[in-house]
């Protein structure tokens, strides 16, 4: 087994632990575990030639997600960016004690973390691939359910903050989904408005 196969098996092991359950296709999953295959898939798809240390950081991007609770922040978008900042700091730690129990050497290891924290978005090709794959994600298996907790007015400033996240790959990707008819309309109506 290499250690990228490694890596995987112990980043999935973790993300096996995730509380939460997803079905999909009639399958049940812990959520983090699904996300982070899911995460990788489009990772890859964006990037059949992805670097190592991106194929890494695609499998532990949310690693232990669950073990730090949005409640324990205050409401509001301050309380929201800080939940996230220490979220990423914890995922870039678990993944770096991984990655050196594996053998990977401290450049790689500093690399993975450097994606995982979205270091130099717009300018780094690696953690734009990311962040392009991250909405993505987002779109395809997460967006639906949001859009019956969310007013039409809040849903379409979410969807033009995630477009303005993406770049043309991730344009042209998210644009052969398949959405639901109001996932669709919505998605029109925030590109016009925007």
């Amino acid at each position: 087994m290499t250690r990228l196969d490694q890596a995987f098996e112990q980043f999935d092991d973790y993300n096996r632990r995730s509380p939460g359950q997803i079905v999909w296709d009639g399958v049940t999953y812990p959520v983090e575990y699904f996300y982070a295959l899911k995460l990788h898939e489009w990772v890859v798809k964006l990037n059949p030639n992805a670097s190592e240390s991106l194929l890494l950081a695609s499998r532990c991007q949310h690693i232990g997600r669950w073990e730090i609770a949005r409640n324990s922040y205050p409401d509001g978008r301050v309380g929201y960016l800080k939940w996230r900042s220490d979220l990423s700091k914890y995922h870039a730690g678990i993944a770096a004690e991984i990655l050196a129990g594996v053998g990977y050497d401290d450049d790689t290891i500093s690399r993975v973390k450097q994606i995982v924290l979205k270091q130099r978005l717009k300018t780094d090709e690696d953690v734009q691939t990311m962040e392009n794959a991250l909405c993505l994600l987002f779109l395809q298996y997460q967006y639906d359910d949001l859009i019956a907790k969310m007013t039409e007015e809040k849903m379409i400033d979410i969807l033009r903050k995630t477009w303005a996240k993406m770049t043309d790959p991730g344009h042209e990707a998210a644009l052969s989904l398949a959405y639901s008819e109001q996932g669709r309309d919505l998605i029109l109506k925030a590109l016009k408005e925007d």
